[in-house]
């Protein structure tokens, strides 16, 4: 194994995998509040808006995430007919993706609360909103906090795909000290060793978020 060529690669490998974190952090937090509204939207008492959040949802997490940044990076400014930037790409097609998933975590977590709390809320003089903000939504979160861990996990992983577009995460740039040293086993080594270390340390951060 060529210790030298990882040694010298580790610091373009490492800068590669900050842009992984930004992506991730960026498509997540959007994500967030996309599967927010998507999740109290599929049980909200409004018909229209439970079609449309369930046909989002559905839509989404039925396809490939691979094929909905190709939509977005070269489909969509054929239709629009101005060129997208990948970084603005890849976010977009990644929060997106996450934004379907973690309105089914946040659909499961806030059903897995007891009828009775919307009771109580309503006994209150609460609208079905406000009981949802103060009563319902802060003890689903207590539910939601490992599955959203996990949904992290899966698009820090997921990101990778970007490299497709010639976005120069840590899997492209992987791929462009491969072109130029065909050093396979040390470069892919390395870049997944990075990952490794990246999803330990945010498993590790879920779990001290789930004591406190």
């Amino acid at each position: 194994m060529d210790f030298e060529l990882i040694e010298q690669s580790l610091p373009y490998l490492i800068q590669g995998a900050l842009i992984t974190i930004e992506i991730t952090l960026m498509a997540v937090g959007i994500g967030f509040f996309i599967g927010l509204f998507a999740g109290i939207a599929r049980i909200c008492r409004i018909k229209a808006l439970r079609i449309i959040a369930t046909i989002y949802a559905d839509c989404i997490r039925g396809t490939p995430l691979l094929v909905q940044i190709f939509l977005i990076y070269f489909a969509l400014p054929m239709l629009i007919h101005t060129q997208i930037n990948p970084f603005v790409a890849a976010v977009t097609a990644c929060a997106i993706n996450s934004g379907a998933y973690v309105s089914e975590i946040f659909r499961a977590g806030i059903q897995a609360i007891d009828q009775g709390q919307f009771e109580a809320g309503h006994s209150l003089g609460l609208s079905w909103w406000q009981t949802m903000y103060y009563i319902i939504l802060p003890q689903a979160f207590h539910n939601i906090l490992p599955p959203l861990g996990n949904e992290f996990i899966t698009m820090l992983k997921d990101s990778s795909l970007v490299s497709v577009i010639g976005f120069e995460e840590l899997t492209r740039r992987g791929q462009l000290i491969i072109a130029q040293t065909y050093a396979s086993f040390e470069i892919w080594m390395t870049v997944a060793a990075l990952y490794l270390i990246m999803t330990l340390a945010i498993a590790k951060f879920v779990s001290f978020m789930e004591h406190k």
